[in-house]
């Protein structure tokens, strides 16, 4: 199954685009600033969250357009899907979501496809704070179970409501406290299920593809705590005179890590050289891409990832994704690079907004 007669309305550059006859690899390619990743970030919006970019409804419709913007897809197979995501002018705050015609919610776009992506704003995952890397295993962890989101929705509510009443001036009640603290330890303990879940997964993944051009990441999961209900729940119970000092909660998967080491020589991503992260990026990136693509209909969004690349890495990454099961969505801005591929691919020129089949 793969997304085709793709539409954007009113999307950043994009005043009106089409794209049709997609392919399981696709091409994009045009000069900086053309909008090439704005067409991978209406895809993104494909799935439940705020896409690649992270951004701001407000931010994603054109700049001097009618205030909202629409992205739409036909997802085929046995049968044809229609996908759809959209503002509207009068509420350009508020997301909507229609399959085949009938309004969804968000959450509703995960049962449907998984999606992928890596980014030139991704190169710096492991040196930045934890917060990106918990928020990386999560939309990792969401490609691979729908229900993940939803886990880390309440959990974070909760999180906030417990730290509202312990920085209050009074002493809290016990039975909210009780309370939140269940809800908290229900949904940390499914959170951290997910993630564990998704590092053992990806370092199976991994492992099987250890002989090829992309050094190998091991990857660990560092909990912010205990991880079962039972604990969990405890250690918050316990804890409430310390949290109370802090004003904070300091036990949780809201204090997760993910950690990177260079398996062959045996050092923390952050420190090796930036042509080594990124290596290690791109294969946890297509490890990801061949679990997601084994559950649901799934797509993977590179963005200028091929010109980065030496000769071998670029045909092990062209071999892998053929073989991943994903539709894949790349750009450049020359198609130099794409070349051991251009006769098997759909490609598009985008110049100021505009695509045109190439």
């Amino acid at each position: 199954m793969a997304l085709d007669r793709i539409s954007l309305q009113d999307l950043r550059n994009h005043v009106s685009t089409t794209l049709e006859a997609t392919a399981q690899l696709n091409l994009l390619v045009g000069a900086n600033g053309a909008g090439k990743t704005n067409v991978l970030e209406a895809l993104s919006l494909l799935a439940p969250g705020r896409g690649l970019r992270r951004a701001s409804l407000s931010e994603i419709a054109r700049a001097d357009g009618g205030g909202g913007f629409a992205v739409g897809a036909s997802l085929k197979g046995a049968d044809e899907t229609r996908l759809g995501t959209y503002t509207q002018p009068d509420q350009p705050g508020r997301r909507r979501v229609r399959i085949n015609g009938a309004d969804a919610s968000a959450a509703t776009l995960g049962e449907w496809l998984a999606i992928g992506w890596l980014t030139p704003a991704m190169d710096g995952l492991f040196v930045a704070p934890a917060s990106e890397r918990r928020r990386y295993m999560d939309r990792l962890a969401l490609a691979l179970d729908p229900t993940h989101a939803s886990h880390v929705s309440h959990y974070e509510r909760a999180l906030r409501e417990r730290n509202r009443l312990l920085s209050d001036d009074r002493t809290p009640e016990p039975q909210w406290l009780d309370a939140i603290e269940a809800q908290l330890a229900r949904h940390g303990a499914a959170v951290a299920e997910g993630r564990t879940r998704l590092v053992d997964a990806l370092m199976g993944e991994i492992v099987r593809h250890e002989e090829n051009p992309f050094p190998r990441p091991a990857l660990n999961y560092l909990a912010g705590g205990p991880v079962g209900f039972d604990q969990l729940s405890q250690s918050l119970h316990d804890s409430r005179k310390s949290d109370r000092a802090a004003a904070r909660t300091l036990v949780g998967p809201h204090r997760d890590d993910l950690e990177v080491l260079y398996a062959a020589k045996g050092v923390e991503a952050a420190q090796s050289s930036t042509g080594e992260q990124k290596a290690l990026l791109i294969a946890m990136t297509l490890a990801h891409a061949a679990l997601a693509a084994r559950g649901r209909p799934s797509l993977l969004l590179l963005d200028e990832v091929a010109a980065h690349l030496d000769p071998s890495r670029r045909a092990a990454l062209y071999t892998r994704l053929k073989d991943s099961g994903a539709q894949v969505w790349l750009t450049g801005t020359e198609i130099a690079p794409f070349s051991e591929i251009a006769d098997e691919a759909a490609m598009w020129t985008v110049s100021g907004g505009a695509v045109s089949p190439c």
